[in-house]
């Protein structure tokens, strides 16, 4: 990473994910399926980039997969490690690496997943032609975005809106949740995109309970809080405007957020 213009940024994601483990809980439904939409078939040679806790790692290797999962936080690999214990699933080859450098041969895998992680390389068409490096011909991959248009998406929004601007030529992630824009970027290594949608369920008793566990879970929103800590009057108002963004995905204790799945076969 010595010669990589995002080096700092690179950094500074490695920390800042450190404390997202708590958050894996909610998204392990969509690893499961995000699996089965991918039509993960036993012995099948599996790369889970952006792994963080290692739940769509662990669901593919249970599956059958013969996995080797990649991150690019230590934390969240330990953490990892601890679970595929658990789940019995100890052949997985867990990677401390880069999206936008992956280290694995030409032509290593026959699948390559990534939930959400993918999202957060700063170039998203190094990122690509990566993941297609490493696939074989005629190999999967599938993905799992966040629509620029419902909660996540728009907690991006608020967060680049309220943080200092993100280094010259780093792309939003919120980007990737739209299926034009998906479609563009995997259109020069892979035939048309399939895609599906789905809804994450994440149980909140308030607005301010979801809005407490994003800031000390969640690394974008917690440098974003600790940046205002200083300023009260600041502080009040991100919080204010964070759960007015939040209102209406918060029905019966449950926050909605929708992803979009994308499915596409390389040439």
């Amino acid at each position: 990473m010595d010669h990589d213009p995002f080096a700092e940024l690179k950094r500074r994601q490695r920390e800042m994910w450190a404390s997202f483990a708590p958050t894996a809980l909610f998204t392990t439904p969509v690893a499961g399926h995000l699996v089965r939409f991918a039509g993960i078939e036993p012995g099948e040679c599996l790369l889970d980039v952006g792994t963080g806790t290692g739940v769509v790692a662990i669901t593919a290797a249970r599956a059958g997969a013969r996995v080797t999962a990649l991150d690019l936080t230590p934390a969240l690999l330990e953490q990892a490690r601890q679970d595929a214990v658990i789940a019995r699933c100890e052949d997985i080859a867990w990677t401390e690496g880069d999206a936008e450098q992956l280290p694995y041969a030409d032509a290593s895998f026959d699948v390559v997943l990534s939930q959400f992680g993918h999202l957060f390389a700063p170039r998203p068409e190094v990122a690509v032609a990566e993941m297609r490096r490493v696939l074989k011909p005629g190999g999967r991959i599938a993905l799992s975005t966040w629509p620029p248009e419902h909660l996540v998406g728009r907690m991006f929004t608020f967060v680049a809106r309220n943080s200092p601007p993100a280094p010259p030529g780093a792309q939003s992630p919120a980007l990737w949740g739209a299926p034009s824009v998906v479609a563009a970027r995997l259109e020069a290594g892979f035939q048309a995109p399939f895609f599906e949608r789905g809804t994450m369920q994440f149980p909140a008793l308030s607005l301010a309970h979801y809005r407490l566990f994003m800031e000390r879970s969640v690394g974008p929103m917690q440098m974003l809080v600790e940046g205002a800590a200083g300023d009260r009057v600041r502080l009040g108002a991100l919080r204010q405007e964070f759960e007015a963004l939040c209102a209406p995905y918060h029905q019966d204790n449950v926050m909605r957020s929708d992803y979009l799945l994308t499915r596409a076969v390389a040439r």
